[in-house]
Parts: structure tokens; sequence; C-alpha cells
């Protein structure tokens, strides 16, 4: 097994509230003892730091995001993204976007996709990525993951809002699972709701 074979990147703007929600996420899982070969890092909005860094190789990279699907605010999502058989990386149309972005803007033919350091959701990352592999030869993960809140306010300020905040412990369970499949299942009074799907 590639001794780096999971990275859990906590994406988002921690200047635009539940945005940060993929930040303070992986900050909390940072405290608990993760599997060898498993990194949990906060990325924060320098998404094309994580693209760079994914040429390192993994087999599994699970983004950790507010996403906006219009469910309840603390909502949590599983998203898998499906894969391009012919490309063999991620469709970035299939992993949803973030929360406190509008989305990559559409690129001409033959160009890369248009970044904004400020505003770096997932589906502009996988999209920087697919473009470096296939200059680069790299290998992209075999599977990624969106673990994605439903966000409350997205507005400027810091700080998450209750239910958001509320579903961050829920959400470190969530990935914990993911990592150790096996793991008790702990007591879901009161946890905030889950929508566990793969991407239509």
């Amino acid at each position: 097994m590639n001794p780096r074979s999971v990275l859990i990147a906590g994406i988002g703007n921690v200047f635009l509230g539940d945005d940060g929600f993929g930040v303070e996420t992986v900050r909390a899982l940072s405290a608990h003892e993760l599997p060898d070969g498993v990194e949990a890092v906060d990325f924060g909005v320098r998404g094309v730091h994580l693209a760079y860094q994914l040429l390192d190789g993994y087999d599994t990279l699970v983004l950790v995001d507010a996403t906006a699907r219009g469910g309840a605010p603390g909502t949590l999502y599983l998203i898998e993204a499906q894969v391009r058989a012919e490309a063999g990386a991620p469709s970035p149309a299939e992993v949803g976007t973030d929360a406190g972005a509008s989305g990559p803007q559409a690129a001409g033919p033959g160009e890369g996709p248009v970044l904004d350091g400020h505003h770096m959701s997932p589906d502009t990352v996988l999209a920087l990525l697919d473009t470096l592999c296939a200059g680069t030869g790299a290998t992209p993960p075999r599977r990624t993951l969106v673990l994605g809140c439903e966000p409350a306010c997205v507005e400027e300020g810091i700080g998450l809002s209750a239910p958001v905040a509320a579903a961050v412990p829920e959400a470190v369970r969530m990935a914990l699972d993911l990592l150790d499949p096996h793991r008790p299942a702990p007591d879901e009074h009161g946890a905030p709701g889950r929508e566990l799907r793969r991407t239509p």
C-alpha cells in the first residue's frame, strides 16, 4: 500500500462564516490519532497547493468543505465523485460546489480551469488536478469523496453558525469511520442529519 494513501483536506475560507467548516473539522480531526498513511491537512483557500500536493500520489482523497445542496443547515453529506473512465480522474461537475464560491468559470478551448485563489471549491481543485495530471503523467487519487456540511451563512464574518458548529464532531466521526469502517457506531441521539449518497 502507498505509505501516503489517504489525504483528508479541509478547504474553505474562515472569514466567510460557515465556509470555514472544512478547516474547523480537519483541525478537530487532527486531535485524534490517525492510522499510518493518513494525513489530515488544513488547506484553507490554498487549493493550488492542494492540487500540487496530490501529485505526490494518494489512493484516496477526502475533501471536507461547506456544501450547499438544499438541506437543513448542519446536514452532513458524503458524496463520492464518479470517475471518468477515459481520463481516470474524478469529474469536477460530479463533485458538488463550495458554498462560499460560485465555482470555476468556464475555460475556453484548450485552456485550463480559471482559478481564484480565495475561492477554491472541490470542483475547481479537481479540474486543476486533472490538468496537472494530464501534463505530468501523474496518477490522480483512485477514489475521491466530499464530506460536506450544509451552511447556514457564508457572509463575511469569523465563526461557524450554531448548527454547523454542532455538526463538526459528527463530521469527525464520519471521517474516522471512513478510515476504519469497523469502529463501533456512536450514540446517534441528537446528532446532525446525514445524507450519504453518490453523486447522481
